[in-house]
């Protein structure tokens, strides 16, 4: 190459990036941006493209198929992809929603789908052309469908064939409603199905749209990385749904600190039993493909069919509610296999009692314990284990086990405070306030709610709802949600407490404690209870068992025999029980209880 052209070419490429700085930057004026105010004393420093890039997590796709190219990244029944495959992939279905069903930057794309590899391909291929992710829970009813379809103002829609009635229903009623309904995309299940015969000719199909996409396609990154890359809609265990916005910053920042915590190393094996459609799959969405990692996309979650990928995939990592954790050390000893290695198990949700935790770590299992909210992009705080509990025994592992910790490393600060006065509560293990969040891991606020998002932010804190105590090592411990404190005769109740009670009985599968009102002590403990299969017990030898077990005033006084109403992801929806038990009406007053010296019982077998 001659001088000349080199010279040439040395300016055409420097006077493009300088037309790139000054695009994308804001310019001084010389072609870099202004400077921050703390760099004003220092000479010789640029902000420019070669040291600011939006964080995003379409960097981790984009390097780990060069790293990773030929390794596997997702494995579904006989069907199997590397990494390489899954960026084409990716690419050409971000060119397809572009290019074939129009969607452009700032858009939503909504998704109705269990884990299957389509679901995990457009945790990618959306935010890469220019979209947000709206991942919507696989087990609403049509009409909550169209509700937060409405609200998302979502454009495309990809639905699994098995919940195609559900999203058709869902688009009538918006129909109805004179809404624009978003186009719909059928996923269709190589394993285990055909295309519905109904089909109509504005329906599109996903490997089609794939296929009549480019991997010449250029991604749209991020101009900011404070730009969303999704909304999460709350579980509504409470009230409606909200939707909780996430930005390309605080799901890369969450995505590796949730690997961190989680001790996942380079090429994990991980198996999905927790929801993609849940806060993203805490994140693991994008962080397993950080790491280079296998996905292993299960579209139900079973006991057996979670032994069976494990011994046949080698599995290092899994993760889910306390729910599936229940289901593993419960389930029939047909199901079980020998692990062939230790998997690690992250569980959040309800705290989980210490009794499943221990029979996990006997069965082979390394439990770390999360917690979080939607709010938080999943995982805030784990318990962060110490060796010098290693030789504890093992009750007393597991109750420490089952805090809920401290924050991660993407987190700024987590803290107990009193929700009044916002001072911090001492760490004494006894004083409970509210948990509270700051870092750049929480929601950037939720969508079409300012309301709520200035509530929630209040004092410069975001409010979790949670009541906790923070013991004398700073690790916290969920008491109860604010709401389901149970104040009885003007003591506080942690409901928490007394269901790790009722789980500790021999015969007892699963509890829900919450208020019934009582004319006299104001409100007292009304428990539900699932019993194990082939087990009896009544409720008085349960509220004995109790008794015998915490003060008397926090032993639960009515117990109900009944299926507990949960969420897609596990959690109780006790709003629903407290429902029941107010309708009860007052301990004290009703006629079906049957009443000794100490105490009343109540004890019914239904159904929600």
């Amino acid at each position: 190459m001659n001088r000349f052209f080199q010279s040439h070419l040395f300016r055409s490429v420097l006077s493009f990036n300088r037309a790139l700085w000054t695009w994308n930057f804001p310019s001084n004026g010389r072609g870099f941006c202004d400077l921050p105010e703390s760099w004003k004393s220092m000479t010789g420093l640029v902000r420019c493209p070669a040291n600011d890039v939006p964080l995003s997590p379409i960097s981790f796709l984009e390097r780990t198929a060069k790293v990773y190219r030929d390794t596997t990244s997702i494995v579904y029944g006989s069907m199997s992809f590397t990494w390489e495959e899954t960026y084409n992939r990716c690419l050409k279905l971000a060119s397809a929603m572009t290019t074939q069903l129009g969607i452009s930057s700032g858009q939503v794309v909504a998704t109705l789908a269990p884990n299957v590899p389509a679901m995990y391909e457009l945790h990618f291929a959306v935010p890469m052309a220019g979209a947000i992710l709206c991942t919507l829970n696989a087990r609403h009813d049509s009409s909550m469908v169209s509700v937060l379809l409405r609200h998302s103002e979502a454009k495309i829609i990809f639905v699994d064939y098995q919940l195609f009635e559900v999203a058709c229903e869902a688009i009538q009623l918006l129909e109805q409603g004179d809404s624009e309904p978003p186009k719909l995309v059928l996923i269709l299940d190589s394993e285990h199905a055909s295309s519905p015969a109904s089909l109509s000719s504005n329906v599109y199909e996903y490997e089609n749209l794939i296929a009549s996409g480019s991997c010449e396609f250029e991604i749209q990154k991020p101009k900011s990385e404070w730009d969303p890359i999704s909304i999460n809609y709350t579980s509504g265990t409470t009230s409606m749904p909200k939707g909780v916005v996430y930005s390309h910053r605080g799901a890369y920042l969450n995505s590796l600190a949730t690997v961190l915590l989680g001790g996942m190393g380079s090429m994990p094996v991980y198996l999905w039993t927790c929801p993609m459609f849940h806060c993203n799959g805490w994140c693991l969405t994008w962080g397993v493909a950080a790491q280079g990692g296998t996905n292993l996309c299960l579209r139900k979650v079973s006991p057996k069919a979670i032994f069976e990928k494990i011994a046949l995939h080698n599995v290092t990592h899994m993760a889910g509610a306390p729910t599936v954790l229940n289901m593993i050390v419960n389930s029939p000893v047909s199901d079980r296999r020998l692990l062939p290695n230790k998997v690690n198990v992250l569980t959040g949700g309800a705290p989980p009692p210490p009794q499943v935790l221990a029979k996990m770590e006997e069965m082979g299992f390394q439990i770390c314990h999360l917690y979080g909210l939607t709010e938080t992009y999943g995982p805030g705080t784990y318990c962060t284990w110490k060796p010098m509990w290693d030789g504890l025994p093992s009750d007393e592992r597991s109750r420490i086990q089952a805090r809920q910790g401290v924050h991660h490393v993407g987190l700024q600060e987590v803290d107990v405070r009193d929700p009044m006065t916002m001072a911090s509560v001492p760490a004494d293990g006894k004083t409970m306030g509210e948990i509270m969040f700051r870092g750049n891991t929480v929601m950037s606020g939720y969508f079409k709610n300012q309301k709520a998002t200035e509530e929630a932010f209040r004092g410069g804190w975001f409010h979790s709802g949670d009541a906790a105590v923070k013991h004398l090592d700073h690790y916290i411990e969920v008491k109860d949600r604010l709401k389901d404190i149970i104040i009885s005769g003007g003591e506080n109740i942690s409901t928490v407490e007394v269901e790790t009670v009722l789980f500790s009985h021999p015969a007892v599968l699963e509890a829900a404690v919450v208020a019934r009102p009582d004319d006299h002590w104001g409100e007292t403990p009304c428990a539900f209870v699932v019993l194990k299969d082939g087990c009896t017990v009544t409720a008085q030898q349960l509220i004995d068992y109790c008794r015998d077990r915490l003060p008397h005033y926090m032993a639960p006084r009515s117990i109900i025999f009944q299926d507990l109403p949960k969420t897609s992801t596990g959690k109780v929806q006790k709003f629903i029980l407290r429902e029941r038990a107010k309708a009860m009406g007052s301990l004290s007053g009703t006629s079906l209880e049957k009443r000794d010296s100490k105490l009343s019982v109540v004890q019914y077998k239904t159904n929600l």
